[in-house]
């Protein structure tokens, strides 16, 4: 069957798995597995990305790990409740899943069409870097919606600062990780890592004259 992308939540990473598929879930017959897949950076810096794929899809009897592969598909978000507290969770839906040659960085590309649904947030870093999060809501067949974090750096954050929720936004970046420690009690904590779309370029779509790509 013919891969065919989301119009408003496209996924392209290039990467090494790491270690195996385990089971996640299964649905009406069909097992669905995880993996990490390591995407390095130009800068040689590696960011570690979830991705779920189904056995229909892929041989998870095989040993991936080690292997250089190329997946297509979308960024998915999910809830559960920890510590009396809901925990949002992200991972990348496989398509299309190929192998792929290695080079000096590894192909990581997202392009998302969503609407903001939390207030930005805007601050500057202690070297006066401006830096700004929103969260970004895109819309997903039979009335579901995924909510993907995203962080914009210099002129990008200034201008997010100022948008509002419910602003309709079309973003184009990298999907990052990174590592941060989490306190779940006065004298314990958990190392845990964050994902988020970090942003390259953002534009301000206007409903009334959205036209398909």
């Amino acid at each position: 069957m013919e891969y065919r992308k989301n119009r408003n939540n496209h996924v392209i990473v290039c990467g090494t798995i790491r270690g195996e598929f385990t089971l996640n879930h299964e649905t009406h017959g069909e097992k669905f597995y995880v993996a990490s897949i390591d995407s390095k950076r130009l800068s040689g810096r590696v960011d570690s990305i979830p991705v779920m794929v189904s056995e229909r899809l892929v041989d998870v009897t095989e040993d991936w790990g080690g292997q250089t592969v190329l997946i297509e598909g979308d960024m998915r978000s999910h809830n559960s409740l920890e510590h009396d507290r809901n925990h949002l969770h992200l991972h990348v839906f496989a398509k299309y899943f190929a192998e792929c040659g290695a080079g000096e960085s590894d192909d990581n590309e997202i392009y998302l069409d969503g609407y903001i649904c939390q207030d930005v947030r805007y601050r500057e870093t202690p070297l006066g870097r401006e830096v700004s999060d929103l969260m970004l809501a895109v819309n997903r067949p039979y009335w579901k919606s995924d909510y993907i974090p995203c962080i914009c750096w210099g002129r990008n954050a200034m201008f997010s600062a100022s948008l509002e929720k419910g602003t309709h936004l079309r973003v184009k970046g990298r999907i990052q990780s990174r590592e941060y420690h989490k306190r779940i009690s006065e004298e314990e904590y958990e190392q845990r890592t964050a994902y988020e779309v970090s942003v390259s370029s953002l534009e301000v779509i206007s409903d009334d004259f959205a036209e398909e790509d």
